[in-house]
């Protein structure tokens, strides 16, 4: 999926209201195939973290949203998954 796209599907999953000023994404990926999407989003008053896990059947979760502070606690909550996701043996990108 195109980055235009999972933008408008965040949005589209928001009910069209404005959803903020995406801070950063990140594409985990473990043998060639698609693990996780985290998306961290500032609204201002409160910044979310988003995620999409796909099982090994290709199956679509999203735990979450987890909510934030500010953006240095989401900051520090994607780190920590970054870094937990990569220790399992995954590739993570931007």
């Amino acid at each position: 999926m195109s980055e235009h796209a999972h933008g408008l599907a965040g949005l589209l999953r928001l009910g069209g209201r404005h959803a903020g000023r995406e801070l950063y994404v990140r594409h985990a990926h473990k043998d060639g195939r698609s693990v996780a999407i985290l998306r961290a989003t500032d609204h201002g008053e409160s910044c979310v973290v988003e995620a999409e896990v796909f099982t090994d059947t290709g199956e679509s979760l999203r735990p979450g949203p987890y909510s934030f502070a500010d953006p240095r606690q989401a900051t520090t909550f994607m780190t920590e998954a970054v870094e937990t996701l990569i220790y399992l043996g995954c590739d993570v990108t931007a």
